[in-house]
């Protein structure tokens, strides 16, 4: 007779992938555990063939036979958790994105302020999960059609990601030229520049790369910095958690936002939970901070 806990053995061992590694239900489960504690990243059973294809390379890349052996280094070794994080989500991004969102910045938020930080005040943007920088450096180009002195100027951008590879290339702020497409004409020959021996690149020019500051930030961590920010880009992040920690991660943002200032999401994203209180939509996947309505 096959008893309960022998048919849950058997279903938590039974492969959910076929292929190079040995992958069962019990290690899908524990990478989704690992991946939600770590970066509250939502990983339903349903993901599983992704998850394996992320996955098999770091497998490969450490010189593992199965899965379970990889659960046990990823429990054991934090850089290594922080490689698996990084596997399992995706960094598409590219210059101008969502290009509306670049026009509501200059129109609704920057020059609007033009006055205020040609007086001497202060403009703090974020770009919260800034991948390989296209998203920041847009930005930057953006406040400097605004502020051609903006070097000269209270103005920060701050960059961030968990993923620290990406951090690295966005710092570095050189691009592959068929990667530049986005960037309008006039901004490419004013604010990029030539990289010495590579032809099939640009660079970012020192000015705009002066206004980004580039740092590791897991958005289920701790954020070591008070803001107010002017705007926040916060894109295509919390499609990867779930219903209460998307509410959460909102109101947090929301809380970070200066009253009239903007947060900006990704096209399939929906501000949720409280901060549905204190942000109205202004545009497409556009929002403002309603004056007077902490969380």
């Amino acid at each position: 007779m096959i008893t309960a806990v022998q048919r849950s053995s058997a279903k938590s061992s039974k492969a959910l992938v076929t292929g190079e590694f040995e992958f069962s239900a019990a290690d899908f489960a524990a990478i989704a555990e690992i991946a939600k504690s770590e970066a509250g990243i939502d990983l339903p059973e349903s993901k599983a063939t992704l998850v394996y294809s992320r996955l098999a390379k770091r497998l490969r890349a450490l010189g593992l036979g199965t899965f379970a052996e990889y659960c046990s280094t990823v429990r054991e070794n934090e850089s290594e958790r922080g490689s698996m994080i990084a596997a399992l989500t995706t960094n598409v991004t590219r210059f101008f994105r969502e290009p509306h969102h670049f026009d509501h910045l200059r129109k609704a938020i920057l020059e609007p302020l033009a006055d205020h930080v040609r007086s001497g005040g202060r403009l703090r943007l974020w770009s919260a999960a800034c991948s390989t920088g296209q998203e920041p450096y847009s930005m930057a180009l953006t406040v400097l059609s605004v502020f051609p002195d903006a070097a000269e100027r209270d103005i920060r951008i701050l960059a961030t990601d968990l993923n620290p590879h990406v951090v690295a290339h966005g710092k570095k702020g050189q691009y592959r030229k068929e990667e530049l497409a986005e960037i309008p004409k006039d901004m490419r020959t004013k604010w990029l520049e030539p990289v010495p021996g590579d032809t099939g690149s640009m660079r970012v020019c020192d000015t705009a790369r002066s206004l980004v500051s580039f740092r590791e930030l897991n958005l289920m961590g701790s954020w070591p910095f008070k803001g107010p920010f002017n705007a926040i880009f916060c894109r295509n992040v919390v499609i990867y958690f779930d219903r209460d920690t998307q509410a959460m991660i909102w109101r947090r943002l929301s809380n970070m936002i200066e009253d009239g200032g903007a947060l900006y999401i990704g096209h399939s994203e929906r501000v949720s939970g409280p901060a549905t209180n204190s942000l109205q939509a202004d545009g497409i996947t556009s929002y403002r901070k309603k004056a007077g309505l902490p969380q």
